[in-house]
């Protein structure tokens, strides 16, 4: 298979992607699920922009600025908010139902972070909405081919003097066969790295795919160390991942501990509206400090009727569970919620790999700093799509016809005469052991100690991993476990690398901020011919 445009994921930043490319070349999108089994799907608050009458960019940029913590790109920050109001347009070009008020306008949502309603919401299911609206036009598309339950492996990746290219990738499709999918340009929008830790809001797909794919194709990957932690998680023995929006905080949610007492006016003068690392932090203390397995989201103060309108998703989902949110507290912990580094990119996402661009999540473009605004991370996918379809349609070439087709190399990827790892508690174990390695040691709260054993517990079990993946067939849970593991040794290396406390990197051990510590972590695979956990880091300043 080959196409002018290999599309990886199918959340709001490839589809929208894809959406803006198809009438220039042909297009194929994977994604190793079904296609709504994305993050976006289960987006809850909404899309920041500025499209109050009340708002400015001005703003905005602020809000955002201040969440980053020292560490936007501000040129990034300000093209992303000036161009926020047209993709929504577009959005509500595709089909996207964001709720209305009587007057017309928009109805807007207020989050953490944020000094002024501008959140764009379809009440608390905005990401379903969006992901219907955008999957409804693509399989319309005759230009777009989306496959389901379809898994990259790894990177088409031509080296030659002059560098490394990218011309594809191979991936394995319904029948485990892996095969080369060529294209002029590889676009990653893989999302994720929740199911790196024990405890996370994201889906199951959320295992870093395209950051290790890019990781180990010798492209620059960034700021790895600034893992978001969201605050409210519903802590309940039947709910696996279920988030509380933020806006519920917004609209007048309070924190209280186990004896129903308010906490967060000892952390910030925001109080629950602050930014999403204060928070996530603040409840940690609460709950190591009482010994309590949880907080509490009170929002029983609200009227009935407004809750279950404003709040349809997470009002019923609750009461599936046997808790009336008008009548009693919502039990919350923090889990994993969002990666704020990942592969670097440029001002129109390509990756320091010619012919790889990185969109959404999966990207480090720098609006998001060390910590990211809440419901900046939809409005982001949608702008970047647009800049990288604006840089494509003018610079695209057909150059993967030239390219050879190579096939699947049994030597290289697996003996020839080798079986498949039966021995699936193999691949469960290290699973577990990565998982809790990192939730353990490298969570919400670090120490200079606990990095340096997760780190060397990492490599052991990279070892193991490297080992199976050659001698076995390769399988979907080997090439997942494998993804997890070198996203886990990133966030690693990089959280040791940083001797301060900013945004949501907090070390105990250097628990101020740092002026020599105005620096994104950059992280590059030392030798592409060596270990593929083995990576070169450099500090990259810029002007702020």
């Amino acid at each position: 298979m080959d196409s002018d445009f290999l599309v990886v994921g199918s959340g709001i930043a490839g589809l929208s992607f894809a959406l803006k490319v198809a009438e220039f070349g042909s297009v194929i999108i994977i994604t190793k699920k079904r296609d709504v089994d994305t993050a976006t799907n289960l987006a809850q608050g909404g899309i920041a922009a500025v499209v109050g009458r009340d708002d400015s960019f001005k703003e905005h940029i602020n809000d955002t600025l201040r969440a980053g913590d020292g560490l936007c790109d501000s040129q990034v920050v300000k093209l992303v908010i000036e161009s926020g109001k047209e993709r929504i347009d577009d959005l509500i070009s595709y089909g996207v139902g964001f709720v209305k008020g009587s007057d017309g306008l928009l109805s807007l949502g207020k989050e953490g972070g944020h000094s002024k309603r501008r959140v764009a919401h379809a009440y608390d299911l905005t990401g379903r909405e969006i992901e219907r609206a955008l999957l409804l036009q693509v399989r319309k598309n005759k230009n777009i081919n989306l496959l389901e339950q379809t898994i990259a492996v790894d990177l088409l990746i031509n080296r030659t003097g002059e560098g490394s290219t990218c011309f594809g990738a191979y991936v394995m499709g319904e029948n485990n066969e892996v095969v080369p999918v060529t294209s002029s340009m590889t676009i990653l929008c893989t999302g994720g790295a929740g199911k790196v830790y024990l405890y996370t809001s994201n889906p199951d797909i959320a295992t870093g795919d395209g950051v290790a794919m890019a990781a180990r194709a010798g492209a620059k990957i960034g700021n790895m160390e600034f893992v978001q932690f969201h605050p409210t998680c519903l802590f309940h023995p039947q709910a696996k991942n279920f988030l509380i929006s933020e806006a519920v905080r917004g609209e007048g949610g309070i924190l209280v501990d186990h004896n129903g007492n308010r906490f967060m006016e000892k952390y910030d003068e925001r109080l629950e509206l602050a930014t999403r690392d204060i928070i996530a932090r603040s409840i940690d203390t609460e709950m190591k400090t009482s010994g309590a397995d949880c907080v509490f989201l009170d929002v029983s103060h609200l009227n009935k009727d407004f809750l279950s309108t404003r709040f349809p998703g997470i009002y019923n989902k609750c009461k599936e569970f046997g808790l009336d949110i008008s009548q009693e507290p919502i039990p919350v912990v923090p889990a994993a919620h969002y990666m704020c580094g990942g592969i670097a990119v440029d001002h129109y996402g390509n990756s320091t790999v010619p012919g790889l661009m990185a969109l959404g999540e999966s990207s480090c473009s720098g609006l998001h700093g060390a910590n990211r605004l809440a419901s900046n991370s939809l409005l982001e996918a949608v702008v970047y799509a647009d800049r990288a379809a604006m840089y494509c349609v003018e610079n695209l070439t057909s150059s993967s016809d030239s390219q050879d087709r190579p096939e699947w190399e049994a030597d290289e990827w697996s003996a020839g005469e080798a079986n498949f790892l039966n021995e699936e508690i193999l691949i469960n174990h290290d699973w577990d052991v990565i998982r809790r390695t990192m939730w353990n040691y490298v969570g919400i709260v670090r120490t200079t100690q606990r990095l340096e054993l997760a780190r060397r517990r990492l490599i052991t079990v990279a070892e193991e991993i490297e080992d199976h993946y050659r001698k076995y067939i390769v399988s979907r849970n080997m090439i997942e476990l494998r993804n997890i593991l070198h996203v886990a040794l990133l966030v690693t290396e990089t959280a040791l690398h940083r001797k301060e406390s900013r945004g949501l990197h907090y070390s105990i051990d250097f628990p101020k901020k740092s002026d020599d510590c105005l620096f994104w972590t950059m992280l590059t695979r030392a030798d592409l011919n060596g270990d593929p956990w083995d990576f070169r880091l450099e500090e990259e300043r810029f002007d702020h």
